[in-house]
């Protein structure tokens, strides 16, 4: 209708497309019935921000589309999208919690950026991406460079699913060390993508895309595999180096086949299932507490180590822990950065140090990076630290050669 009473009256209106930011969070960690509650709260909010000859619609999930008439310049729709902002940005009170999202919004014009609700929708969409690109809790207007990024993704999917055909995935290994006395303790594999064109690709370019177009599952098998081979391998050679720890993704360990694949690895490789530790995210584990506990339980029975990877990032809660067999905690590694800030920058992570220990777990404490980290979670009986202080990302050679016993040393 709008499409149509503007091409009679020649007249502008916009769409916005917003995604809430930080809503999946909560919505795992507090059950559906309280993110039911705050989309209520946000689309009470939306309808207050806008006029009566506007429309407010939720797209899906925790998407919502906002049509504002008679929009006659890109000011007005800016100062629209500032005002949905300020709103949403203030806490909701939900259910005894005070909850704070925020929004990525796209805004797209008519007739400019389209002339039909398709094409409309589809650009305020992919503005909605650069936004959650430039930090999020902001809004873009499309522009036609943004299609280019949109390609790009298609062309990276295609890039990674002939990189899992032709083996151009590497891992790389960081050490653990005890901070007790300083000896390696372990290793955690690291993904890297060694593009025949454009060199080596970290992690966070790639894997949102890889798990928007279901490849993460096939990838994260082929890190479980080759994590515990290399391990076997420098077990024949000699090379102590501790458990290895591989991060398990949240489609990943949302299978039902998650714990048999890891059993078919262990058997394959021959890798002694002590020696593998699963990280498993906070937020993952909390998204559905019993079916994440009888994971948990399988996996335990194979005989594998279990870590939460960048706790205190999750909103779990003393009792939750305690109902999962657990062998260790990982901290985030903002709280690690933020001792010896001033002020009490470093409560948290003598919390969660003071959590992990009351419930008898290993405590490894996630980007260590100066002495004076290492001393302060020393003195709080942190287990394990890992980091650039003690070493950065190494290939397998690197780390062989780290690890190889000195001559005439055994």
């Amino acid at each position: 209708q709008a499409v149509a009473s503007g091409e009679r009256n020649n007249a502008t209106f916009a769409v916005l497309y917003l995604d809430l930011d930080r809503f999946k969070r909560i919505n795992d960690s507090l059950g559906h019935p309280v993110g039911d509650l705050l989309l209520c709260s946000v689309a009470d909010r939306l309808r207050a921000c806008v006029r009566n000859s506007d429309t407010v619609c939720r797209q899906g999930g925790d998407e919502f589309l906002v049509l504002l008439a008679d929009q006659q310049t890109q000011h007005h729709a800016a100062t629209a999208a500032e005002k949905i902002l300020a709103e949403l940005g203030r806490p909701h009170e939900i259910g005894g919690h005070e909850l704070l999202v925020g929004a990525s919004i796209g805004i797209s014009l008519f007739p400019g950026d389209g002339r039909d609700a398709a094409t409309l929708i589809k650009n305020a969409d992919t503005a909605m991406y650069r936004a959650k690109a430039s930090g999020r809790c902001n809004a873009q207007f499309y522009k036609q460079d943004m299609n280019l990024v949109a390609v790009e993704r298609q062309h990276m999917e295609a890039d990674l699913r002939r990189a899992l055909q032709e083996g151009q995935f590497v891992l790389h290994y960081q050490v653990k060390v005890a901070l007790t006395n300083g000896r390696i303790s372990g290793a955690e594999a690291l993904l890297r993508w060694d593009h025949p064109e454009h060199g080596m690709i970290a992690p966070e370019r790639f894997l949102p895309v890889a798990e928007d177009f279901g490849l993460i599952v096939p990838l994260g098998r082929w890190v479980l595999k080759e994590a515990c081979a290399q391990a076997k391998r420098w077990q024949h050679e000699g090379i102590v180096h501790g458990t290895m720890a591989v991060n398990v993704s949240a489609p990943e360990f949302r299978r039902p086949d998650f714990a048999e694949c890891v059993r078919s690895v262990l058997r394959e490789t021959g890798l002694d299932p002590g020696c593998l530790e699963l990280e498993i995210s906070e937020s993952s584990l909390m998204r559905d507490v019993e079916a994440s506990k009888a994971m948990l339980s399988s996996l335990k029975e194979l005989g594998v180590r279990l870590a939460v990877d960048d706790f205190g990032t999750g909103y779990s809660s003393l009792g939750c822990l305690t109902r999962f067999p657990l062998d260790a905690l990982k901290i985030d590694r903002s709280f690690v950065s933020a001792i010896g800030a001033p002020g009490d920058a470093g409560v948290i992570a003598s919390v969660a140090i003071a959590m992990g220990n009351a419930l008898k777990y290993r405590i490894t404490a996630q980007g260590v990076e100066a002495q004076a980290q290492v001393d302060f979670l020393k003195a709080r009986h942190c287990t394990e630290g890992q980091g650039f202080l003690f070493g950065g990302p190494l290939t397998a050679s690197e780390f062989s050669r780290r690890m190889a016993p000195a001559p005439g040393r055994s």
